[in-house]
């Protein structure tokens, strides 16, 4: 049994032998039925919060509000939820409160029928209230009871029923998708965009994530979040995204997305960043694969006149490898690209190793040495130096200082 398993089923075991009901809960429960792999173990319960913080020794809070603690036992934590039914919503993401409730009752306040089931295993048995077996069988996607009352709860399910549409290519259910219709346009304001976000991410991990992206189109809630894609047709929009499938799986989920934006200039992609509340890392891929892009759509007389310092800092950015390996596959013969960059990367290979470790051949102490303070002048001299390193193979120091005098920067 693997490791966070057995864990688990310890946590499980401990609960019911104080007494209370306790069971794996959710995606867990899906994924095994589905003989996936998972070890994204949730687990549900009668215990209250208080008395799950009695029964273990290291818990977090995360949601006392809502019945939900962290349980950390030999160092795999496990959010352990106390079975509840909600009392109402009012803005389409949270309920205004929640009662202690049987685990059927929890079962059918969940989003879709496949992640509504709970396991046993102690017992080693399945809880199925909601039918999720039958639909998994079936390979369908279904919003537990009324869809039109699931998405009003949360209104960001509408996304996940894509993602889940498209991650286990399970088609979803014509009412759950007439009600995510009706609904779509109520997306925003109610789900705030980090979470929106985080859904592209997950949905982005799994394959199909263009496939995602034309269904999130055709439902109507792709230009709620980008209004600038209300008059892009759905034929144009697959055309768009026809390379994602093809980029590598590590591909950062917001250069997948800028495939939406083929026109963005820089400007237009960092206000697009900041919409999506993005991380600098994040953003800064996003300017590298800009500036590739804009590289490799110059004639090809240009690319020819470009210095070798230019290619060397190029590939020596460390977003290069797998811009590179997304701009391949967009290529008209992607093995002569793929050839071609190869080639020229080692060709510069040790100039490229010393611009990636800041290891300059002519360093601040040698211009120390012959008295050059430290300061701006410094700084663009060891720049030309570096300049003059990788454009004409002159290594040596000193050599690169006489032509520094040369040219009469010194």
């Amino acid at each position: 049994m693997p490791h966070k398993l057995k864990a688990a089923t310890h946590v499980v075991k401990q609960l019911q032998d104080a007494g209370f009901i306790a069971y794996f809960a959710g995606g867990w429960v899906r994924d095994y039925l589905m003989n996936h792999p998972s070890d994204d173990i949730d687990i549900a319960t009668d215990a209250s919060v208080a008395e799950i913080q009695r029964l273990f020794p290291k818990t977090v809070p995360v949601g006392v509000a809502f019945g939900i603690v962290i349980v950390i036992h030999n160092g795999d934590q496990f959010e352990v939820a106390t079975f509840r039914k909600d009392r109402g919503y009012v803005d389409g993401r949270r309920p205004t409160g929640v009662d202690p409730a049987t685990p059927e009752e929890d079962a059918n306040r969940r989003d879709f029928t496949i992640n509504g089931m709970f396991y046993d295993p102690i017992g080693e048995k399945l809880y199925d209230f909601i039918g999720g077996e039958k639909d998994i069988q079936k390979k369908v996607i279904r919003a537990i009871g009324n869809p039109h009352e699931r998405f009003f709860e949360d209104r960001l399910r509408m996304m996940r029923a894509v993602r889940y549409s498209t991650r286990f290519d399970f088609p979803i259910e014509l009412a759950t998708l007439n009600a995510i219709r009706a609904h779509a346009a109520d997306l925003l304001p109610a789900v705030a965009m980090e979470r929106i976000w985080q859904e592209f991410k997950k949905m982005s991990h799994f394959a199909h994530f263009d496939t995602g992206l034309i269904l999130l189109h055709d439902l109507g809630l792709l230009p709620v979040i980008f209004p600038s894609l209300k008059e892009v047709s759905l034929n144009e929009l697959k055309r768009r995204v026809q390379f994602i499938e093809k980029f590598p799986k590590d591909s950062p989920t917001f250069a997948e997305l800028l495939e939406l934006f083929p026109t963005h200039d820089l400007e237009q992609i960092f206000q697009l960043a900041d919409y999506l509340k993005l991380s600098n890392k994040e953003t800064a891929f996003a300017k590298f694969y800009h500036h590739a892009q804009t590289l490799f759509n110059m004639p090809k007389e240009w690319l020819e006149k470009l210095e070798k310092i230019e290619w060397a800092e190029f590939y020596a950015d460390p977003y290069s490898d797998i811009g590179l390996s997304m701009l391949t596959v967009k290529q008209p013969d992607p093995e002569a690209f793929k050839r071609e960059q190869q080639q020229r990367q080692q060709s510069l290979a040790p100039h490229i190793d010393r611009i990636r470790s800041k290891n300059p051949y002519l360093r601040a102490e040698h211009l120390i040495a012959i008295g050059v303070p430290p300061g701006e002048k410094m700084g663009d001299l060891l720049e030309e130096g570096m300049r003059i390193a990788v454009n004409q193979g002159i290594i040596d120091p000193q050599e690169i200082i006489t032509i520094l005098k040369q040219k009469s920067l010194l």
